[in-house]
This record gives C-alpha cells, sequence and structure tokens, in this order.
C-alpha cells in the first residue's frame, strides 16, 4: 500500500514537471516571435519619419504652419528646398524648384517642377508634385489635389497591402505534417483503446490509455524548434541588413523562383558619378566603384592621362567654376565620395571628380572668385558663369558655360583639341556628334562644356557685368569637351546576379527610367546577358514600332 502510495506521488510530480516544462516552452517559442514581431513593427514605424510632419498653408489670407495631416483639398501649399512635399498639388507658380522622384519613380536624377503643363500623362508633367517626395533647391506654391490615400503614394500603398496573401511553404509543410501526426496519433490511441477493452481493462483506464497515446505522439519540440531557427536566421539577415517582417518569410526565400527588384538604389549605388569625359578628340574613361582612392590625382579616376595636357586643363578649370555645388561643412575627415553636396546629382558628381582629380575645389574657386551668373533654365539649358583669374599673366575674365551638348555647340564657332583653337567644321561636329552619339548609348547623361577669354580691352578690371543684359558675348565660345555620368550599379550586384542565375532565379529589374539607360545597367551587372537583345533592339533591327505584335 505505501508502495503504491509513492508511485502515485512519483507519478504526479513527473506529470507537474512535464507541464510546467512544457509551459517554459510555449512561453519561450510566445517570447521569440513577439521579440521578432515588435522589432519588425518599430522599424516600420521608423518609416513614418518618411511622412512630413508639417507643412506651410495659406488660408484665408494668412500663412499657417500646421501638421501635415491636417492639410485639406483647395489649399494653397508653400515648399521649399529641403521640404516635403504634404500632398499631391498642382504647382501654380515656382522658381527653379526641382523634386527629388526617386521614392516613386527610382529616378535619382531631381525632376523641374514648373507652372507649364508639359504632359497629359499626370505623372510626367511638370505642374504636380507628389505626396512624400522631396523639394531638393528653390521654391514652389501650389494648390492641394489629393490628399491621404487618394495620393499616388497613398494608392501605391493600398495597392501593395491589398495583395492576396498565400500560405507560405513552410505553413503548408507544418499543416501537412500535422495532419500526418494526427491521424497516426488518433489511429494508434483508438488501437490501443480497443485493445484494452478486449484485454478487460478498466472503462476509464483504457481512456487514459488514448489519451496517453494521442498526447505522446504530439511533437511538443516542434513549435519551437521551428521558432528558434527561423528566428536565429532573421536576425543573421538583420545584421546584414535585410528586415524580416515575417518569420515565416524566412523559409519562403528557399523557393524563390523570380526576384523583381528597383533599380535606383537597390542595384545601383543612388549617387550619380563620373563615368566618361571627351576631350581633345578621345574619351577618358573613369572608375565608377564604391571605392575609389585618392590617389587619382594623378589619373583620371585609375585611368591614366596627360595632366598637364591643356585639354585637361580648360575642362577641369571649367567643370570646377562653372557649378553651384558645394560640400556641406564639417567633412573633411570623410572620404570625398561620401561628402554630403548641396546642388543637384550632376553638379556634385562634377564637383567629386574634380575634387578628387584636381584637389580642393573650393579653394581654386575663391582663387577665381565669380563676378556673373546666369543660373540654368529648362528653357536655355545651359548655365553661365563669369570669373576673375589668378593668371598674372593674363588677368582678363573668363567666361564659362555648361548644359546640354547640343545647346552649348550651336554657340561654339571653334573646339579646343591638342592646346589650339580648330574651326568647328563638319569634321570636328562629326567627331562631337560621334562621341556624343557613344555616350549617350551607354545611357549616360552627358553635359557639354565650354569657355571664352574675355577681351581685356573690352571688359577691363571691374566691367560691370550684367546678368539681365547679358552685356558680354553669349555666341562664338570655344567647345572644350562633353562630362558623362550615370549612377552606377553596386559593386556586389553582379556576383549576386550570377549566384542566382545559378540557383535558377530569375532576376527581373524593375524602372522607369529610359530603355537605353535601363538597358545599360541591366547589361553591366549580368541581368541581360551578353548578346541577348532587349524588345528595343529587336525592334530597331526589324524596323518596325514597339507596339506591333
Amino acid at each position: 500500500m505505501i508502495q503504491g502510495s509513492s508511485t502515485l506521488k512519483f507519478t504526479s510530480l513527473a506529470e507537474l514537471y512535464l507541464g510546467i516544462v512544457l509551459s517554459v516552452v510555449v512561453i519561450v517559442t510566445g517570447v521569440f516571435s513577439y521579440y521578432q514581431e515588435a522589432k519588425s513593427s518599430k522599424i516600420m514605424e521608423s518609416f513614418k519619419n518618411m511622412v512630413p510632419q508639417y507643412a506651410i498653408v495659406l488660408r484665408d489670407g494668412q500663412k499657417l504652419t500646421m501638421p501635415a495631416e491636417e492639410v485639406v483639398v483647395g489649399d494653397v501649399v508653400e515648399v521649399k528646398g529641403g521640404d516635403r512635399i504634404p500632398a499631391d498639388m498642382r504647382v501654380i507658380s515656382a522658381q527653379s524648384c526641382k523634386v527629388d522622384n526617386s521614392s516613386l519613380t527610382g529616378e535619382s536624377e531631381p525632376q523641374t517642377r514648373t507652372a507649364e503643363h508639359t504632359n497629359d500623362n499626370p505623372l510626367e508633367t511638370r505642374n504636380l508634385a507628389f505626396f512624400s517626395t522631396n523639394c531638393v533647391e528653390g521654391t514652389a506654391k501650389g494648390i492641394v489635389v489629393n490628399t491621404g490615400d487618394r495620393t499616388v503614394m497613398g494608392r501605391i500603398a493600398n495597392l501593395a497591402s491589398g495583395l492576396e496573401v498565400g500560405d507560405t511553404p513552410i505553413a503548408r509543410e507544418i499543416e501537412h505534417f500535422i495532419h500526418l501526426i494526427t491521424g497516426v496519433a488518433v489511429f494508434l490511441g483508438m488501437a490501443f483503446f480497443i485493445i484494452a477493452f478486449i484485454l478487460g481493462y478498466y472503462w476509464l483506464d483504457a481512456v487514459i490509455f488514448l489519451i496517453g497515446i494521442i498526447v505522446a505522439n504530439v511533437p511538443e519540440g516542434l513549435l519551437a524548434t521551428v521558432t528558434v531557427c527561423l528566428t536565429l536566421t532573421a536576425k543573421r539577415m538583420a545584421s546584414k541588413n535585410c528586415l524580416v517582417k515575417n518569420l515565416e518569410a524566412v523559409e519562403t526565400l528557399g523557393s524563390t523562383s523570380t526576384i523583381c527588384s528597383d533599380k535606383t538604389g537597390t542595384l545601383t549605388q543612388n549617387r550619380m558619378t563620373v563615368a566618361h569625359m571627351w576631350f581633345d578628340n578621345q574619351i577618358i574613361e573613369a572608375d565608377t566603384t564604391e571605392d575609389q582612392s585618392d590617389d587619382t590625382k594623378t589619373s583620371f579616376f585609375g585611368v591614366q592621362y596627360d595632366k598637364s595636357s591643356p585639354g585637361w586643363t580648360a575642362l577641369s578649370r571649367a567643370a570646377c567654376l562653372c557649378s553651384r555645388a558645394e560640400f556641406k561643412p564639417g567633412q573633411d575627415s570623410i572620404h570625398i565620395l561620401k561628402r554630403d553636396c548641396t546642388g543637384d546629382a550632376s553638379e556634385s558628381a562634377i564637383l567629386k571628380c574634380m575634387e578628387l582629380a584636381v584637389g580642393d575645389v573650393m579653394a581654386y574657386r575663391r582663387k577665381n572668385p565669380k563676378v556673373c551668373e546666369i543660373p540654368f533654365n529648362s528653357t536655355n539649358k545651359y548655365h553661365v558663369t563669369i570669373h576673375e583669374t589668378n593668371d598674372q599673366k593674363d588677368p582678363s575674365y573668363l567666361l564659362c558655360m555648361k548644359g546640354a551638348p547640343e545647346r552649348i555647340l550651336e554657340r561654339c564657332s571653334t573646339i579646343f583639341i591638342g592646346g589650339k583653337d580648330k574651326i568647328l567644321d563638319e569634321e570636328m561636329k562629326d567627331a562631337f556628334n560621334n562621341a556624343y552619339l557613344e555616350l549617350g548609348g551607354l545611357g549616360e547623361r552627358v553635359i557639354g562644356f565650354c569657355d571664352l577669354p574675355l577681351p581685356a580691352d573690352q571688359y577691363p578690371h571691374g566691367y560691370p557685368f550684367d546678368a539681365d543684359e547679358q552685356n558680354f558675348p553669349l555666341d562664338n565660345l570655344r567647345f572644350i569637351g562633353l562630362v558623362a555620368m550615370i549612377d552606377p550599379p553596386r559593386a556586389a550586384v553582379p556576383d549576386a546576379v550570377a549566384k542566382c542565375r545559378s540557383a535558377g532565379i530569375k532576376v527581373i529589374m524593375v524602372t522607369g527610367d529610359h530603355p537605353i539607360t535601363a538597358a545599360a545597367i541591366a547589361k553591366s551587372v549580368g541581368i541581360i546577358s551578353e548578346g541577348n537583345e532587349t524588345v528595343e533592339d529587336i525592334a530597331m533591327r526589324l524596323d518596325i514600332p514597339i507596339e506591333d505584335p
């Protein structure tokens, strides 16, 4: 009797311990899941900082600062460089306004905004600015036309959140396993229940057999094991800057068959970089990788050139002086390519290139101070600056101009090649066109440069230059070269694309860029294989419109 009592006590304690262990397992599993979900939610909450908090609104003749969510359709809103657009708005006035639409279109180059209607497509016209995009420079005033979920960004968010989410592969596998193990457990439990009856066991003992067999077949550690494994994997991915919002998505990666990737900032570095230069009738290629070093002062980004060449001297001088871009203060200890700049993406790229290739650009500008300027605008498509020079032998003023290559060329009568001014005849124009087409065919943004030393007898020291009256020459200038820029691919992308393709995963690039630019990037990272043709290539070869079947 005593022995039976101790056995019963031991059994009760064992069951108690088992219950405690199972409870701890469930609690720990829940904590793991909660930790991961809370961490992901916290990161997602931080994305709300992307939404503008306040807006400057004109109401009832008064200028008010209010939270962006209180802006309504019909409000007149003012924005300036550095602001986020608080709602979709139609621009009614603007002064040198440019917006960064990369969050919507992936286009890294800032887009000009004016009151002019330029395209029937709302996404392409210049008189619409969209919610959550950045105003990078200038000022603008507009009327709010959409807010909240009715904005372009809001509709994109609704489309993304409205996608049907099916079961993940691991969820299907676990569900299948549960059905299987449940069937086995119930079958064995019923079998032992029937056998216990046949052998004459009391019915309560038979039920205990039934419950015991079913419980024994339940894999209590499965949930904990799967959760811990997925959490550890998610943590490793987080260390590589990959956010896992749902633990089950970790395993889903193993079933990936197609990856659709954005271009700007994902496949590319999201920074315009000088890729080529054309001067002295030759194209110089640059190093566009992410780890360019400062030893390039003896070469152009690793490509040897004659630093004393008059052609290079003239082009680098114009590139340094004819620019509004500047480095933000307090960045001397930061690598040149990682410094923040004021100015648009193209000018910032040229500034960094010149800082690497020539030296201290800001000191060079101080030695050659600017005395007059015509800012770039979408009508003229050129930017003009006039400078005093630090050349003691020739103290005359220097006029520099940059802009759209075709607009620059038509204002030139000579071209500077081999240290000499040559007449811009058909042969020289053909050389220019060949270089322009070659660089443009690589999907690069090309800018032309020209200059003109102003005669000291006509423009003596202290001459009152007037940008409005334009009392200085803007024709018969001297063409000196081209600078081509591109948003280059990240260094690790080609290898990543190759690994995906070797694993049987198809990689697709999704972008709103010009087809030539998109094709150039796709070929450089291996998405388009050597010798393969794009739709545009096939249409050009067959001389048929793309729309034709």
